[in-house]
């Protein structure tokens, strides 16, 4: 077999095994997005393409459901943990990247066990915390959850990332005058945009995601986050929502997209190389 035709049966093996990997995530969401516009309200009628698309499901959601309300708690702690989490994490993994202190070793050690404690394992301490210090059915209780939760492996993450700057790019500012605080925010700070970008993307989706602690901590149905909300909708006696949870779905992935988008520019790599030439 010639060099040519075995690069063309890799080439080709490749497409096949990518193309396997697009079906597997868009056909799911297809299904969710044709069950959404179908009639009726149950899933097993519903088809992948809808012969009598309707709307009606995303008008009744949001005229009879407190859907509105959902996604405003869900986005106000979403963004407030995104906003957080980015400054905690970058601000401890810079320390962790470029001073030397006792426990430095020990504390990325630390960072790496908490990670393989699931987070619902804490679910009934997490609880007797929040009702001792007055927090239990509040949005802070969450956001801080979700912070806390966020940022061990991020923090990891980001430090290796820091890890890649070079140092000498520090060593210079400081010969300049730059003190601390100013190498970080003016030097380090526009070149961990990448790592930076992805945490405040996943730090974005995982209250989205998350059902269990939000169920737990919040009581009220005014307080109520998307994830709650479009359960308890499909849960109770009478609820065979199927198709208008389906709509809710899908509405969900709206803010995703779009701060997705708005970030995408930063998933790059390489911002560093030749930074200390010339």
């Amino acid at each position: 077999m010639s060099i040519k035709t075995a690069n063309r049966i890799r080439l080709t093996l490749s497409y096949i095994i990518l193309l396997g990997a697009i079906a597997v995530v868009i056909y799911p969401i297809v299904w969710v997005v044709g069950s959404s516009l179908n009639p009726g309200n149950s899933l097993s009628s519903s088809t992948i393409i809808p012969e009598n698309a309707t709307l009606d499901h995303y008008k009744k959601l949001f005229a009879e459901t407190e859907y509105l309300t959902w996604y405003w708690n869900t986005l106000k702690i979403c963004f407030i943990t995104m906003v957080l989490s980015v400054i905690f994490i970058g601000l401890t993994a810079y320390a962790f990247s470029r001073y030397k202190f006792v426990g430095r070793k020990n504390g990325l050690l630390l960072f790496l066990i908490l990670q393989m404690i699931p987070q619902f394992v804490a679910i009934l301490a997490i609880y007797i915390l929040a009702f001792q210090v007055g927090l239990l059915d509040t949005h802070l209780a969450l956001i801080l959850v979700y912070v806390g939760g966020l940022i061990p492996m991020n923090t990891y993450l980001a430090k290796n990332y820091y890890d890649t700057i070079p140092k000498e790019l520090d060593e210079s500012a400081r010969i300049d005058g730059a003190g601390h605080f100013r190498i970080f925010w003016q030097i380090i700070l526009p070149l961990s945009k990448p790592i930076l970008a992805v945490i405040a993307l996943f730090s974005f989706i995982s209250p989205f995601a998350d059902f269990i602690l939000a169920s737990i901590l919040i009581s009220s149905d005014e307080k109520q986050t998307l994830a709650v909300g479009l359960f308890n909708m499909i849960s109770n006696k009478f609820g065979n929502n199927f198709t208008l949870f389906a709509a809710g779905s899908v509405l969900v992935a709206i803010p995703i997209g779009l701060l997705f988008l708005s970030l995408q520019r930063y998933f790059i790599s390489g911002l560093t190389a030749g930074g200390t030439k010339g």
